[in-house]
């Protein structure tokens, strides 16, 4: 919950500016989501948050006004005389309680949503127009398992459109819970095109899910996919550093843009190195710093976590669109604390890997992305392609 309120805290701090580095002039809600997680986020405090604060502040200013007006002198001359009401002590004790837990329950599945990295994989399997049955190797940990329909899903991709398949109506599973799970279609998909498998205890809503969706949880699950990257953060008094260990541990530094290098809108929010990260893909994020604590905080992802000496902390976030969002320190760390923004611009993998690339020669290094093999390794490694 502290969580929760420390990341809603620093989105309201960061509405001037939009999600697509643009600005909201008097803006007063959160920051446009870009993450599903983000989407949550909003949702909670909209829907949950929101509501249970108006009525509270709406019933006591109710109260007061009706206490000055019965109760003031001249209504009410001779004042009752009495210690305690038992009946009112239950009641301010109880509705509390009951509200607090209204509050805590659905910030639970949340909480463990920001906290735990996904780790979900997928088979992809290439269609040869005859076969229905495909198998999903269910490899992971214990605890992690794919144990009911909620932990997979099942796509047909073709040139057209990519079509996700309904449990019971387009297929069947065996072995849930088991080390391999098979797959039955119910119709064989066409000759070349993809049967896509995707298991995992990681997920999120899918896109599209309305208010009451989301509220009585009847939303469908994508399965979150584990990390194809690792952003190495190091924070320092006052600017970031930036380690790609994937890609050659390749690192840089990004400051604030002086004022007279910055647009108006943008000065104390642009920098002069952006994070780059490719879009639709899971990038999990390690802090530390080199001096005092500091936080690396982008409120589009509803992102917020502490860097701290001595010490690694680990999130992740999954951009869904592309464009340039910004963020802020938001650890007083300093003399210099409001000078310490982050720019991180979400781009395409082709784009990324030519940024990659443009990194690695600034390095010292050998391109990275000329050779096909190497290409799938790294930018397609939570995907298994088995051929029948």
């Amino acid at each position: 919950m502290k969580k929760l309120i420390a990341a809603a805290s620093a989105f309201l701090c960061l509405t001037a500016a939009s999600a697509q580095a643009g600005l909201t002039p008097g803006g007063v809600s959160l920051q446009e989501a870009n993450s599903a997680v983000a989407e949550d986020v909003h949702f909670f405090h909209n829907a949950v948050l929101m509501p249970i604060i108006t009525f509270i502040c709406v019933f006591v200013l109710a109260l007061l006004i009706w206490v000055m007006v019965r109760y003031n002198r001249g209504a009410n001359a001779t004042p009752k005389k009495f210690s305690h009401n038992t009946l009112v002590e239950i009641v301010w004790t109880g509705v509390p309680i009951l509200i607090l837990l209204v509050i805590a329950l659905p910030s639970f599945e949340l909480l463990f949503k920001q906290d735990i990295t996904p780790d979900g994989k997928q088979t992809v399997i290439a269609a040869d127009g005859s076969a229905r049955e495909f198998a999903f190797a269910n490899d992971f940990p214990e605890r992690r398992m794919v144990e009911n329909r909620r932990h997979l899903e099942v796509l047909v991709a073709s040139e057209a459109e990519t079509r996700r398949l309904r449990y019971n109506a387009d297929y069947t599973v065996e072995g849930f819970g088991e080390p391999e799970i098979r797959v039955a279609l119910n119709e064989a998909p066409d000759a070349g095109a993809r049967v896509i498998i995707r298991g995992g205890q990681s997920s999120q809503n899918a896109s599209g899910c309305g208010f009451f969706g989301r509220y009585f949880d009847l939303c469908e699950k994508e399965i979150v996919m584990a990390p194809t990257m690792t952003l190495k953060v190091n924070g320092y008094q006052w600017n970031w550093q930036y380690y790609y260990p994937d890609f050659g541990n390749f690192d840089f530094f990004s400051n604030m843009l002086a004022e007279d290098a910055a647009s108006e809108e943008l000065y104390r929010l642009e920098v002069d190195n952006r994070v780059v990260v490719p879009v639709g893909e899971t990038i999990r994020v390690i802090t530390t710093a080199n001096d005092v604590i500091h936080a690396w905080a982008m409120p589009a992802f509803a992102l917020k976590i502490d860097a701290v000496p001595g010490r690694i902390n680990e999130t992740w976030f999954k951009a869904e669109r592309e464009g340039v969002f910004y963020g802020q320190c938001s650890e007083i760390c300093g003399v210099k604390h409001a000078f310490m923004p982050i720019a991180v611009e979400v781009v395409s993998r082709p784009e990324f890997e030519a940024w990659v690339d443009e990194q690695r020669a600034f390095a010292g290094m050998d391109p990275m992305f000329t050779n096909n093999d190497v290409k799938l390794a790294q930018g397609d490694r939570a995907e298994t392609v088995v051929l029948d």
